[in-house]
């Protein structure tokens, strides 16, 4: 019972991102449904890559930490502040586009929703932020939504899969105007939004507090394994069907998964149980980031025990615990994406793949000096082609032009705290805030 609340609520997030990545992979092929099954494979593929790297960290840091932990102990406690500062800014655009998404999944089902897009999607926020309130009492609830979401899903697929081939209008292209491995290549970096929250298992096994080490490393492994076999499978094969049917770039006031799902059940019951059951998801993925991230916060403040390097009014906690001054910089930097994307989670996909992998690319370069270090020589040269690969998609997405803001607010960040904490006399400890985060 507890791995079950804990995986499934753990893998809530890349869960939900199946709602956007795989419009996104279409939008970035302008609509060609003949490359998006290669295009979502060669995402899948690399997920596949950084799943391997969180997997080696698990085993190193079992009580949790990340790439935050293995970048200050592979390179010094200076480093740990570029994948904290990424983790931040990714913690804004999970609860950012979770619930622009969420929104969107309302308005595919209710259109007549469709011209407050943006008060309901600032509703929806302010009551997930609301809940935050309580605590992290919704574990339970979170991994029940995951578990809802996937069991619907696996009937929509049966339906689709068994049901007419043709229903959608739209077609492969067979000229595209550009060669199929070019197209695949610029495409993947924008869905790679799938990867996100890949990392959390890695983070989230430190609040296992009465687990040992060896039963925390089985249940970070675990996790990761079922969110590949599950986000990797789910992915291919809503990918798959969008191909069958035809499901090419939806409407202004709908979305792809959901042009997926009404083409396989038809606007029944079933439709709208996969809409409210999705939107569900996306709001628990919103919620769960909207716990780590003023957790890290507090963190960061420190205790009156051990000064931290934010002001201590971030580390203030209500009776159930949550630094609720915290929550209300999340609430806001949230609010101001949601608005300035005018309520569209496609708007925010490009910035969304940015943040986190900077901190994918400190933790795949910190495990292959690991390696080295060790004389694992295969191991470090595999890391370092995870590397390359994580970097190039960086890249890729970084040459759109405005998701360089995503990585300009990483590094200010980062910045920020490492002369915070130089001037605070440069405390020991701060590679361990991850784990302290979770753990709190």
């Amino acid at each position: 019972m507890l791995f079950f609340a804990f995986a499934f609520a753990v893998i809530a997030d890349p869960v939900s991102s199946v709602a956007y990545a795989i419009e996104a992979a279409l939008r970035a092929l302008h609509g060609d449904l003949a490359f998006l099954l290669p295009t979502m494979s060669l995402v899948v593929g690399l997920v596949v890559v950084i799943t391997a790297n969180y997997w080696q960290l698990v085993r190193r840091f079992p009580r949790g930490g990340g790439a935050a932990a293995a970048a200050g102990r592979a390179f010094g406690p200076r480093w740990t502040f570029l994948p904290i500062g990424a983790l931040v800014v990714d913690f804004v655009l999970t609860i950012g586009i979770s619930i622009a998404a969420a929104a969107s999944a309302v308005i595919a089902l209710l259109p007549v929703l469709a011209p407050v897009r943006i008060p309901l999607a600032l509703l929806l926020l302010l009551v997930v932020a609301g809940l935050t309130w309580f605590g992290h009492g919704g574990r339970l609830v979170f991994a029940t939504m995951t578990v809802l979401f996937l069991v619907v899903s696996v009937t929509v697929l049966v339906l689709g899969f068994t049901g007419p081939q043709s229903v959608g209008t739209a077609a492969a292209t067979a000229n595209p105007g550009h060669s199929a491995v070019l197209a695949v290549v610029l495409a993947f970096p924008v869905a790679m939004a799938l990867a996100t929250g890949v990392e959390a298992p890695s983070t989230a096994i430190a609040q296992l507090g009465q687990l040992d080490d060896t039963h925390r490393r089985r249940f970070g492994r675990g996790t990761l394994a079922l969110l590949l076999v599950i986000v990797g499978g789910l992915t291919v094969a809503l990918t798959a069907l969008a191909v069958r049917l035809h499901i090419g770039l939806p409407g202004a006031d709908s979305t792809q998964i959901a042009d997926i799902a009404r083409a396989a059940t038809g606007p029944g019951w079933l439709y709208g149980t996969f809409q409210l059951t999705s939107s569900l998801l996306l709001l628990a993925a919103a919620s769960s980031s909207f716990q780590a991230g003023p957790g890290l916060l507090k963190a960061l403040a420190g205790t009156p025990g051990r000064p931290g390097v934010l002001p201590p009014v971030l580390g203030r906690v209500n009776r159930h615990h949550t630094p609720y001054w915290s929550v209300v910089v999340y609430l806001a930097a949230a609010a101001l994406i949601i608005v300035a994307a005018a309520g569209q989670e496609q708007k925010l996909v490009l910035f969304y793949a940015v943040a986190v992998f900077v901190s994918f690319l400190v933790g795949l370069l910190a495990m292959a000096r690991f390696a080295h270090g060790e004389r694992k020589g295969a191991l470090a040269a595999v890391n370092g082609l995870a590397a390359a690969a994580v970097a190039f998609t960086l890249l890729v997405n970084l040459l759109r032009g405005w998701p360089v803001l995503s990585l300009a607010a990483t590094l200010a960040i980062a910045a920020a705290l490492y002369m915070r904490w130089a001037r605070a006399g440069r405390p020991s400890g701060v590679e361990d805030v991850e784990s302290r985060a979770e753990a709190v």
